[in-house]
């Protein structure tokens, strides 16, 4: 089983479109993908119609085992199963903080599911708290979803940071760009300067589309809607490349 977080400290960069169509993606090759809506505004949860609810709140969540699996629920695609996110979510915080070794309690939940799934995605609140350790602890990979804007770089940069500071495994964190405009000599300039100075920036480009936006509209994946659109293609693409190297994790 592999653990692929979609994060970034800023907000509205395109995560939770692209946590929803890699997984979507994932699903629609052959391979058992669970998605896990981490973010208490549920919505992940949202795009796959499911009423925002985990029964057993913050506490069950921890324990992992029978209590995330009675929580998962089935989607309207074969082989995708969604965790659903909770408002409650928002303190999860504090519940992990109660506990032993707070910052690999994300991974100890997560590893009842190991025999059930192939891939598991966590789509992640734009936070960088105790919750946010618990993801990187937990991740195989963690995408960033870069927006080429000095802002959106200057927070990519700062992760970069936090990862060194804090030990966590910088190999596992790998950018792409998302809502990218092409036109823009601000966005191509940003890329180009992002792609010279770090390694692991993706080749993988979602750009700025209405299709994409449209998804709150469908409450369906784009891929799913419209598999012969240039988002789609866009997120088939990035899809490949991160399946490639999780391949070469073994």
């Amino acid at each position: 089983m592999k653990t692929i977080a979609l994060y970034h400290i800023k907000g509205g960069v395109g995560k939770t479109a692209a946590a929803v169509n890699l997984a979507y993606l994932a699903a629609r090759d052959g391979a058992r993908t669970l998605i896990c809506d981490l973010d208490p505004q549920s919505a992940t949860t949202f795009y796959f119609r499911v009423k925002p609810k985990f029964k057993s709140g913050t506490r069950g969540f921890i324990k992992g085992g029978e209590f995330l699996e009675n929580n998962i629920k089935g989607t309207d695609y074969p082989n995708l199963d969604l965790l659903p996110g909770d408002l409650a979510f928002r303190n999860l915080d504090i519940a992990f903080d109660r506990h032993k070794k707070p910052t690999r309690r994300l991974c100890k939940a997560l590893g009842s599911l190991e025999t059930a799934y192939d891939y598991i995605f966590l789509d992640c609140p734009p936070t960088i708290t105790l919750l946010a350790e618990n993801i990187f602890n937990a991740a195989d990979m963690v995408l960033v979803p870069v927006i080429p804007t000095t802002l959106s770089m200057r927070s990519y940069l700062q992760l970069r940071r936090f990862f060194k500071n804090g030990h966590f495994e910088k190999d596992k964190l790998l950018a792409f760009f998302s809502m990218v405009e092409s036109r823009k000599r601000l966005h191509r300039e940003v890329m180009g300067q992002l792609r010279q100075r770090f390694n692991g920036v993706l080749e993988g480009v979602i750009p700025y589309l209405s299709d994409v936006e449209r998804m709150g509209i469908h409450r369906e994946p784009v891929c799913a809607t419209l598999n012969s659109s240039m988002a789609s293609h866009a997120y088939q693409k990035l899809w490949r490349e991160v399946e490639g190297k999780l391949r070469l994790m073994g």
